[in-house]
């Protein structure tokens, strides 16, 4: 049974479509996994372009799954190609985002509780709720595939209903979904980042315990290395940023513009590497 157990190859996946991530998101995703490992391991990625990567990546096409996509919802729903069959990739898989940052062991994403558990994050942004957080998930091979034909039947029904993927998954998985214990996912925003005032003068953290930080929003690894929200972001020394508070350069209101100042990460260059 091939379930990263018991010596078995730990079997990591991924999906790049598109153009908004380049071969280098995928190369240094797989350098940080080699380095938080214990072999055996493997990371599938499932693309529609494969040039740039490393020649240690195994490289699929994307998964055949026709529907209409959805067009008034921000959820990635594209994701849902790896909820059917994956070819010659069986068993046991651990999914990742590909900008999260490794910065701890991931063997105990294996083995932690029964292989046929399907396991997501706690979304922080609605804890009451208890909704998945997908950029960190595993699951058998095929167990989601009953999502594919609930979302397929009306893709746009689906999306209106859910808002997100992720609230799709949680609400209909077979057996249910189990979270990650908590501590092991920090979200970037939320956990690393000092509140207002202290984001102008203290650096962002990885919290004790976190296996993996994730990046959802906009703001991406590229970011947090520059020091800005999000690719837009234009003050980045802190008395700029608090001058465009008041002189009319601000993109949203007072208090989003005050909370939402980012001194450079060090740390995240250090580990976002191949």
């Amino acid at each position: 049974m091939n379930d990263g157990r018991n010596g078995t190859i730990k079997q990591i996946i991924c999906i790049k479509w598109g153009t908004k991530f380049g071969p280098e998101f995928v190369n240094r995703l797989h350098g940080m996994v080699a380095r938080n490992i214990t072999p055996p391991f493997r990371l599938f990625c499932f693309t529609d372009d494969g040039a740039g990567l490393h020649p240690d990546i195994a490289v699929r096409p994307l998964p055949e799954f026709e529907y209409q996509a959805p067009q008034r919802t921000k959820g990635k729903w594209p994701k849902s190609r790896l909820w059917g069959d994956l070819g010659d990739v069986t068993g046991v898989v651990l999914f990742l985002d590909l900008d999260v940052i490794v910065t701890g062991s991931l063997d105990d994403f294996f083995t932690l509780g029964d292989p046929d558990d399907t396991y997501v994050g706690l979304n922080p942004n609605t804890p009451l709720e208890k909704m998945g957080q997908t950029s960190v998930y595993r699951m058998r091979v095929g167990k989601l595939k009953p999502l594919q034909n609930i979302f397929r039947a009306d893709p746009q029904g689906a999306a209106d209903k859910f808002k997100y993927e992720q609230r799709f998954v949680t609400r209909n998985a077979p057996g249910g979904v189990k979270f990650w214990p908590k501590g092991w996912l920090a979200h970037f925003r939320m956990h690393c980042v000092p509140n207002f005032p202290f984001n102008y003068f203290r650096d962002a953290r990885i919290p004790d315990g976190t296996k993996i930080v994730i990046f959802p929003g906009n703001l991406n690894p590229p970011d947090a290395i520059e020091g800005r929200w999000d690719e837009k972001d234009t003050h980045r020394a802190p008395m700029d940023h608090l001058r465009a508070t008041f002189d009319g350069r601000r993109r949203e209101s007072l208090g989003k513009h005050l909370r939402h100042y980012l001194r450079p990460v060090p740390w995240v260059k250090d580990l976002w590497r191949e």
